[in-house]
């Protein structure tokens, strides 16, 4: 058995699309800022000039998934991070935007099989938004680092890897703490019938 797990150091360069929703952009500027510091922290190049970001400006938080869903769809990104804000309303328009936001981002991650960050704030005020744009921390930071493991853990398993690299590698795979604990509380068979409701 092989345990894959994504990790933030890549030997090869990593291709990420951007794309921002325009409405509330007093927020979603911020969630950029941060996102940008983490990739760069992370060695990305994140110059809009260069080879390793494309970014990509829509109206609003509505628009994200179609966009997502053809950036995605070219295969050219090993990740796509997705950055918005909903905030509540008066009327009932809160819950249909972010409720469509949701599926139509987590939809574009399972027809192309890229990993697509789901980056958009969905609070009730806009002092929410802002302590999670950057007064309290940045949240667009916590996305970039989504992007950059889920990207490397994409690659590991289009790429095939098995037990025996990890032999050939000299090292022993293991599995995550959360299932070493679930195999030291209860046989497998039973853990299954909890999680199928058996």
């Amino acid at each position: 058995m092989a345990v894959f797990e994504g990790t933030f150091t890549q030997d090869t360069p990593l291709r990420f699309a951007i794309i921002i929703g325009r409405f509330n952009d007093l927020v979603t500027v911020k969630l950029l800022e941060g996102c940008q510091d983490c990739l760069k922290r992370h060695g990305i190049d994140v110059n809009p000039h260069g080879t390793q970001v494309d970014y990509v400006w829509v109206p609003g938080s509505f628009e994200i998934a179609l966009v997502a869903r053809q950036m995605a769809a070219t295969h050219r990104y090993d990740a796509v991070i997705c950055l918005g804000a909903v905030i509540r309303g008066q009327t009932p328009h809160f819950d249909y935007v972010s409720a469509e936001v949701a599926k139509g981002i987590a939809a574009a991650g399972f027809q192309t099989g890229v990993p697509v960050i789901f980056g958009i704030l969905t609070v009730d005020t806009m002092q929410q938004a802002l302590e999670r744009a950057g007064i309290k921390s940045n949240h667009g930071w916590n996305y970039a680092m989504n992007a950059l493991e889920m990207a490397s853990l994409m690659r590991q398993i289009n790429s095939g890897l098995t037990a025996q690299n990890y032999a050939g590698a000299g090292v022993a795979p293991v599995l995550p703490v959360s299932h070493q604990f679930l195999e030291t509380v209860a046989p497998a068979d039973s853990v299954q019938n909890q999680v199928s409701g058996y």
